[in-house]
């Protein structure tokens, strides 16, 4: 296969890192995010990621203990750190060159995040990931996958998730959910289909960077999305 994508980046949650457990690291779960991820390295596409932290930390969590929110967001960012370090320590093992860049000064492992540098790396050949959010409270992830995908200039912003693309109301619990194989970003925002958060749906339109959504756990779904945009939805202008 062959990608019309030259420089690409990931949105990979958190959830995706436990499988089917309800949290933590789940090995053959792990073992599959970083065989996708290698599959579009070998074709030669530039690859940013960015992690969530849902397998350590949720917002509901927050809520049950009654955790300020700022406090809630610094510890969800902290858990987005964790996974970026595994993530990177696995591609490595397995031959693919990885770095982590953080919206903070996370240690020596972790270098603060440039949108100069991330491009220089990328262009080297080296998968970036980058880990903190964008620092401040009350932003998602999916927002700082948004923002990190316009700073590094990505043709495409891919959101890997365990459903096969948006739909109008929940596929798992409506059999007759309706799939959208396109949508503009105005229709994403206005019909409130939580394809990702507002902010992040407006960056994107803003830089003109099309979303897609798909299944990360179909097989050889990854390779399908980026090279022929199959089994998913697009989000674009």
């Amino acid at each position: 296969m062959k990608s019309p994508y030259r420089r690409i980046f990931v949105k990979i949650s958190g959830e995706a890192f436990s499988g089917e457990s309800s949290s933590g690291m789940d090995k053959k779960a792990c073992a599959h995010i970083v065989d996708s991820l290698r599959s579009i390295h070998e074709l030669g596409v530039q690859i940013g990621v960015v992690v969530g932290g849902g397998n350590f930390f949720r917002g509901s969590l927050a809520a049950q203990f009654g955790l300020d929110r700022t406090l809630a967001d610094q510890i969800g960012m902290l858990a987005t750190v964790m996974n970026g370090i595994f993530l990177s320590e696995a591609l490595r093992n397995a031959n693919v060159p990885a770095c982590v860049m953080g919206a903070e000064e996370y240690g020596a492992s972790i270098e603060r995040f440039s949108a100069q540098e991330g491009i220089k790396k990328l262009e080297e050949g080296c998968i970036v990931i980058c880990v903190g959010g964008t620092g401040n409270p009350y932003f998602t992830t999916d927002t700082a996958a948004a923002l990190r995908a316009c700073e590094l200039k990505a043709e495409m912003l891919f959101k890997a998730t365990k459903v096969p693309g948006i739909y109008n109301k929940d596929p798992i619990k409506y059999p007759d959910a309706k799939k959208y194989e396109t949508l503009s970003y105005k229709q994403a925002l206005s019909e409130e289909l939580q394809v990702m958060d507002a902010a992040a749906i407006a960056l994107c339109k803003e830089a003109n960077v099309p979303i897609f959504v798909f299944d990360l756990f179909k097989k050889e779904s990854f390779l399908q999305a980026v090279c022929k945009l199959q089994g998913g939805s697009k989000v674009s202008s």
